[in-house]
């Protein structure tokens, strides 16, 4: 595992990301250290899935339709990449990073869970009716993220490319005007952090070592950078949301400036590919979502309502 610490976060934490916004509303729900991750230190007292259902309950967050679509939205970017990445486990290739992809799951596990609650809360369903019982075409996740893993060097590639989008996109949403969104954010930018230190790493280290790893990592990049404009679509819901949410074409600069310094320090070019249709955030997608969800969802649908 790569530990963080790297040259490049400590770069976010400067001039290259720029500050952290201010909120735009008081987080009630932000109280204590809400840096709780599968891959940090967890404090016990970060805001958890469980808190926001139990507010939901009591009427105290309780999102318009507009910020529950939005909410959805990441929500399924977050679900379809953790199942990917936990596919990983015990098939990685060194025990520490089976660990570490395993870590990074759990955490976008967690984001998912607590985006799928927060937009539950408004039409009367729970993360697990949301993640569970949903067709293909009601999930509203990026292309992205539902590509196979094809191997390590793919894997990496799509990571690097899901960090360096969700990193600037918490930072941001953490001063949204909607205090729910505002503290699950505030806590996810600090584990996407990890994630992009971690991949970024893993980009300069395959394609500085062999023949091999450099040639498997410029087939990962061209393989998943199709899907990259997709992610910074805007849409009408965009508007909708208003200062609740983040206009996904604001990020693309930064996108840019990130992946293009870490790409040429590993002396590779961007790729020049023409970009994939996409269409995932309107629920058209590939083939390849249909048999994760499939997987996915077998077990609730078997028994729905069954716990134990």
């Amino acid at each position: 595992m790569i530990p963080t610490g790297s040259p490049h976060s400590q770069a976010r934490g400067g001039s290259l990301a720029g500050e952290a916004p201010k909120r735009r509303n008081p987080t009630p729900w932000a109280q204590g250290d809400s840096a709780a991750s599968a891959t940090r230190i967890t404090p016990g007292n970060a805001l958890r899935p469980e808190d926001i259902a139990l507010a939901a309950a009591d009427g105290t967050a309780r999102p318009n339709e507009d910020v529950a679509q939005y909410a959805l939205h990441l929500g399924d970017d977050a679900l379809v990449l953790a199942q990917r990445l936990g596919q990983w486990i015990s098939r990685g290739p060194e025990l520490e990073e089976d660990v570490a992809l395993g870590n990074i799951a759990l955490d976008q596990l967690g984001h998912a869970r607590s985006f799928l609650s927060y937009a539950g809360a408004a039409w009367g369903k729970s993360e697990d009716d949301l993640a569970y019982f949903r067709r293909e075409s009601e999930f509203r996740s990026a292309h992205l993220f539902e590509q196979p893993n094809g191997d390590f060097a793919a894997t990496i590639a799509r990571a690097f490319i899901a960090a360096n989008y969700q990193y600037p996109l918490y930072r941001e949403l953490s001063g949204s005007s909607d205090p729910m969104l505002s503290a699950i954010a505030a806590k996810a930018v600090k584990e996407v952090d990890y994630h992009l230190d971690h991949s970024t790493q893993w980009v300069l280290r395959l394609a500085g070592g062999t023949e091999e790893s450099r040639r498997r990592m410029i087939a990962g990049l061209d393989l998943m950078w199709p899907f990259v404009g997709e992610l910074f679509e805007d849409d009408p819901l965009a508007a909708k949301v208003g200062d609740a949410g983040v206009v996904p074409s604001s990020l693309k600069a930064e996108f840019d400036r990130t992946t293009g310094a870490v790409l040429a320090e590993a002396e590779l070019a961007v790729p020049a590919h023409p970009m994939a249709t996409g269409g995932g955030r309107h629920g058209r997608h590939s083939e390849h979502l249909g048999y994760l969800l499939a997987e996915m969802q077998v077990l609730a649908r078997e028994f729905p309502g069954a716990s134990w």
